[in-house]
């Protein structure tokens, strides 16, 4: 589960704890390498510009925060927020 102070993102039960949007998009980045996707397609998939996505996961802090969620949700992620100190 990879970890912020107020969100858990699950990845193969793996905990990680992001920090900031520079953290997230590296998280993203990651993954989608992980999966063997390319910007484009994952564009394709999802609607999303490359421009919009490249952004993210550069960690942009001005991203709409609902579409970084589809597109987190879109690679597999779970996002659940956590009172700190009461995550498992």
């Amino acid at each position: 589960m990879l970890k912020t102070k107020n969100k858990a993102v699950r990845l193969r039960g793996i905990a990680v704890k992001i920090n900031n949007s520079q953290d997230f998009g590296k998280m993203l980045r990651k993954r989608r390498k992980q999966l063997g996707y390319t910007q484009k397609y994952l564009s394709d998939f999802t609607g999303f510009s490359v421009s919009f996505i490249s952004d993210l996961e550069n960690g942009k802090e001005t991203i709409e925060i609902g579409r970084a969620f589809k597109l987190a949700n879109s690679l597999g992620f779970d996002i659940e927020l956590n009172e700190r100190g009461t995550h498992k």
